[in-house]
């Protein structure tokens, strides 16, 4: 029997009755639980949410996998790769069952959403799916699987065109950086792109509580946030915008620093480079995604940029924020892509010297426009692989000298954690370049004054120097 509700369809044991949407059912408390998370920034928020939802309803959290009553694997569905992943981690959990018949196995996130049902056909002993929109109907549906009030093998899989998650505290639980969502799913319909069809379409959340979270976080201990979005400046809410948003955030009492990601280009307005050069919180970064340097290719992604548009954005960026450093992402074996196009974004790249860049070879995903192409446009793997490898080359030959030439200056770093190497931590510059150097596990958190001393070609290596760490910018 399947009673189905607005956000779950719920099979019950031996036909009994299910409890329906917003009822409470049983929540054995103290249950313990363990969340482990792939994908981007917004899946660590999404865990936190998740962690703060169950932490209302008695569920305690652990560190490891071992000492839980219940597993979450909370996934991204981005690139086929990470579905492997996440795929192999389910395998390797079912051992807790040996010891722990009760346990609960749940999946959540973009991946969930994606596959549905099929993922507990494809993954055995999974026990519910839950999508990005759904996860507060967590807590009662773990309960009742706990309870043996409904079967094992249940879905949460409907998008919410209004859930925002207002009115739950995030549990934040490490790390030197408050994740703040403030929009959530996309509107731009990128050939490429799952995004719009596990998460929804744009939803942006209230200023007021944006800035409430900000000032909890600040509570919490917190002077950096990182402010989410799928193409997180096109933030609109009322009359209001990202650069207003973003200007706001900056001026809370407490904050040192401001990022934010991840950015399209089109929206990158005068607005808020402004906020950006004026607002001495907000980091000198920003990550632009360019995806290719052929508009022939951006045409096909449906980026609704050409590289000339994209390159003049690039300026206008480093006229009105000079210091800043830029990253980016790039696909490379999109259908289509000749080796033209892709010399074509070999010299954008040139031409930009980007601090940093995330380079993939085109994954092809299931329900996206772009795997309807011809057949014959779909670049073979070889030649794929043999363009990234290329693009790498050269993108790590431009870091390299970007990064030597900043060898000898003073920069502040936030002290993330320790670092590999002993006796170091590592942390991160205003422009989000990462440092190792001597310290210990005291200067988590700390604000600290480094000389760089030397480079790997995309990290440096520091040591502490006496110099004031209160409001300098880019200090050489």
């Amino acid at each position: 029997m399947t009673v189905s509700t607005s956000l779950v369809s719920l099979k019950t044991s031996g036909g009994g009755r299910a409890a329906p949407a917003g009822v409470r059912g049983p929540r054995p408390f103290g249950s313990r639980v363990y969340i482990e998370t792939y994908g981007c920034q917004m899946n660590i928020n999404d865990t936190e949410l998740m962690e703060g939802l169950l932490a209302e309803e008695g569920f305690v959290r652990v560190d490891g996998p071992e000492r839980a009553d219940v597993i979450l694997v909370n996934t991204c569905a981005i690139r086929e790769h990470a579905e492997r992943r996440v795929r192999g981690r389910i395998g390797e959990l079912q051992r807790h069952r040996k010891r722990r018949p009760e346990l609960v196995l749940g999946v959540t996130g973009c991946m969930a959403q994606r596959l549905g049902p099929r993922l507990m056909e494809e993954a055995a002993g999974v026990d519910l799916v839950a999508g990005p929109d759904a996860y507060r109907g967590l807590p009662e549906l773990i309960g009742s699987i706990q309870a043996n009030a409904i079967e094992r093998g249940q879905t949460l899989l409907e998008l919410d065109a209004e859930e925002n998650y207002e009115g739950v505290a995030s549990v934040r639980q490490q790390g030197v950086s408050a994740w703040i969502t403030v929009q959530r799913g996309c509107d731009h319909r990128c050939t490429f792109c799952i995004v719009p069809y596990v998460r929804g379409s744009e939803k942006n959340r209230a200023p007021e509580a944006i800035l409430a979270e900000t000032r909890r976080a600040v509570a919490d201990g917190f002077s950096e946030v990182v402010l989410l979005g799928q193409t997180v400046n096109s933030y609109r809410f009322d009359d209001g915008d990202f650069a207003t948003l973003l200007r706001a955030v900056s001026r809370v009492d407490g904050i040192r620093r401001v990022r934010f990601t991840s950015p399209h280009p089109n929206d990158v307005t005068p607005e808020l480079l402004g906020v950006m050069a004026e607002e001495p919180a907000v980091c000198r970064q920003l990550h632009l995604p360019v995806q290719s340097g052929s508009n022939r290719v951006l045409k096909r992604m449906v980026r609704r940029y050409t590289s000339e548009v994209f390159l003049e954005k690039v300026e206008a960026t480093r006229r009105e924020v000079p210091g800043i450093a830029l990253s980016t992402d790039v696909i490379v074996g999109f259908p289509g892509e000749t080796e033209a196009d892709f010399e074509a974004t070999l010299e954008l790249m040139r031409d930009v010297r980007f601090d940093d860049a995330y380079l993939y070879r085109y994954s092809r995903r299931e329900g996206t426009p772009a795997t309807r192409f011809p057949a014959a446009d779909f670049v073979p793997d070889e030649v794929g692989g043999e363009r990234l490898e290329r693009l790498i080359g050269v993108h790590r030959a431009i870091q390299r000298e970007i990064n030597e030439s900043e060898v000898g200056t003073v920069r502040e770093v936030l002290v993330e954690r320790p670092a590999r190497s002993p006796g170091d931590v590592l942390g991160r510059t205003e422009q989000n370049k990462v440092v190792a150097f001597p310290g210990d596990r005291g200067r988590i958190g700390v604000y600290t004054t480094v000389r760089l001393t030397g480079t790997t070609g995309a990290t440096f290596m520091g040591v502490p120097c006496h110099a004031d760490e209160g409001g300098f910018r880019f200090v050489t």
